[in-house]
């Protein structure tokens, strides 16, 4: 036989001096590790200072301005001292809903195909695609969205078309609001009187948003052209209707992404299990994949929702460029979100600077638009946690 030798243990303890290694890796990895904290610590400042800045500004528009002239005014017209908020948030609120509309089911069902049902070659030819749309610059978006969606689809939706869209809407907002009613009224035991009141308070918000629903769908079909009973009178200055199918559009591919990222994250087992149990794969999609990816399909949209809100270029083309603008809560007016007031009236800063408070006007309705995102990402934050599951 061969003569195998065994080494000899050194001698001497064990130290963890021993273990740690040469001291230049140490060094090293000190290095790297104060590097990274360098990074982190300055995009955290770079975060205050814009903050800051932001505040600065505006503390001088909400000390000087006459509140008087920052709500019921005619319009957003701040050369005149008339700075009119609900115009700017109305604006905001509908390019936003609008655009949720269109990139919601679009990029969910994109998720749940590409997740779900696609094969693997499918994926990967179909994916990248779609993710092309998030390398599109806003500004070729907002051509399209002035030159082809606002003459050729939103112009010819017409009166009775819009009312369809309307009834459809409505029905679809009753029928979750009936669903999720049905879900959170049944009487649980163990269930506290707080959690009664706060699901009875969240019923009746949302029967008073479903009349405010019916109310603007019903205004918005009233102020069409009455000379022409199947159209409305076309806007060739911009719509907001527009820009907010241009912005949902640019928005499709993030939700997409996330949405399916947060699809694939769910555990096969409770596939394989679902299927054991007979069900069909539409059943194992809609009753325990989605509702297992819920927190980040939810996240999804919210993210969806701050990028729709923050855009710029796209509702600034396609929505009216102008520095001022006129209330309006119809979708087929031209008008100007916060961050198209911005861009507008920020245009030629020279101009801006020594009309009265029109300058710091344009900080404070940053000011708004980063406490209204900052809400939207707390909240959501807070429900994700509370909703998430574990596997």
């Amino acid at each position: 036989m061969a003569d195998i030798s065994i080494p000899k243990p050194t001698t001497g303890l064990l130290t963890t001096d021993a273990l740690a290694g040469p001291r230049s890796r140490a060094r090293k990895e000190g290095a790297v590790k104060w590097i990274l904290f360098s990074a982190a610590l300055v995009s955290i400042a770079i975060s205050v200072l814009i903050v800051l800045s932001l505040i600065n500004e505006a503390r001088v528009f909400i000390l000087e301005v006459d509140w008087a002239n920052t709500w019921g005014q005619q319009g957003w017209f701040p050369r005149q001292g008339l700075y009119d908020m609900p115009t700017l948030l109305v604006s905001s609120l509908i390019v936003t809903v609008v655009a949720m509309f269109v990139a919601g089911p679009l990029g969910l069902g994109a998720a749940v195909y590409l997740s779900e049902y696609a094969s693997r070659r499918t994926r990967s030819l179909l994916k990248p695609i779609l993710e092309i749309l998030a390398g599109v610059p806003s500004v070729v978006l907002g051509f399209f969205a002035l030159f082809f969606i606002s003459p050729q689809v939103i112009e010819r939706i017409g009166r009775n078309g819009w009312l369809v869209v309307g009834a459809i809407m409505i029905i679809v907002y009753v029928g979750m609001v009936f669903r999720w009613a049905r879900q959170a009224m049944v009487a649980e035991p163990g269930t506290t009187l707080r959690t009664q009141l706060i699901r009875i308070l969240t019923l009746t918000t949302l029967v008073a948003l479903g009349l405010i629903l019916i109310w603007w769908i019903n205004d918005v079909a009233g102020s069409s052209d009455p000379a022409s009973a199947d159209f409305f009178t076309v806007k060739r200055s911009g719509q907001l209707a527009a820009a907010a199918v241009g912005v949902g559009i640019l928005t499709i591919p993030l939700v997409a992404s996330v949405s399916e990222d947060a699809l694939a994250a769910v555990p096969e087992e409770l596939r394989a299990a679902s299927a054991g149990l007979g069900a069909r794969k539409m059943t194992t999609t809609v009753q325990v994949v989605l509702p297992a990816a819920v927190s980040g399909i939810v996240a999804a949209f919210i993210i969806g929702i701050s990028r729709a809100l923050g855009e710029t270029m796209v509702v600034f083309m396609a929505g009216g460029a102008a520095d001022a603008a006129r209330f309006t809560a119809s979708p087929f007016d031209g008008g100007l979100t916060m961050t198209a007031g911005m861009a507008s009236l920020a245009t030629g800063t020279d101009n801006v600077v020594g009309e009265g408070l029109t300058f710091q006007s344009l900080y404070f309705v940053g000011l708004v638009l980063f406490i209204i995102t900052l809400a939207l990402n707390v909240m959501a934050g807070r429900y994700v946690s509370r909703v998430r599951e574990k596997y």
